[in-house]
């Protein structure tokens, strides 16, 4: 029976690890955003299952690879402040991130097919190095969600408007990870790499802006 959370075993070990780091050395708050990542994921995944396994675009179960390159720039976060650096808006700016990207994938496969960024020219449905407006549209959603739980549990630094700063910042890494996808294409990287970049980037601007 596959695992609810369509994660194979090292891959769902991987994922309780960074949620205990993610709980001991930064916040139950932090942990709770980790969860919202998760069950968001899970639910887009499973979301027209039917339309993608005809398309053989649905993926049941992920590895650990995919925990890795979604988990592993938002749990190293929390170790920021033994820098002296205050880590929420990384933080926040990483899994907004990454929330985005899921949903631009998972959601916008069901759309029209996406422009191809290297050529300009429409491509197939889940290549990379691609977007389209029903999947930016999608991946800005993702991240909104974040940044309204963000606000709620972060209520004294993240004010009402903060949650469209933290919406465009998430949007930002997904076309990072869009951009990154074209170097994919060519043989440059993997959607793991590109994931890392998404997540790296989100961190980046969530550490400048929020």
């Amino acid at each position: 029976m596959p695992n609810p959370l369509l994660l194979d075993f090292v891959g769902l070990t991987l994922a309780i690890l960074f949620g205990l780091i993610v709980l001991i050395f930064g916040s139950t708050n932090f942990f709770i955003i980790f969860l919202i990542f998760l069950v968001l994921s899970v639910a887009v995944t499973r979301y027209g299952s039917k339309k993608k396994r005809e398309n053989a675009l649905y993926e049941h179960e992920r590895s650990w690879e995919n925990v890795l390159s979604n988990g592993l720039v938002p749990t190293s976060i929390v170790f920021l402040p033994y820098f002296g650096l205050n880590p929420i808006g990384a933080y926040i700016g990483s899994v907004a991130a990454i929330t985005a990207d899921k949903f631009a994938s998972e959601l916008g496969v069901l759309g029209p097919p996406p422009i191809d960024l290297a050529t300009l020219k429409k491509a197939r449905n889940g290549q990379s190095g691609c977007i389209s407006s029903f999947g930016t549209f999608m991946s800005f959603v993702g991240a909104l969600i974040i940044g309204l739980f963000a606000h709620f549990l972060f209520f004294d630094l993240i004010g009402p408007w903060k949650i469209f700063t933290i919406a465009f910042i998430g949007l930002f890494g997904s076309l990072a990870d869009s951009l990154a996808g074209v170097l994919e294409e060519k043989g440059i990287g993997n959607k793991s790499t590109s994931n890392l970049v998404c997540s790296l980037v989100g961190a980046i601007l969530g550490l400048a802006f929020i």
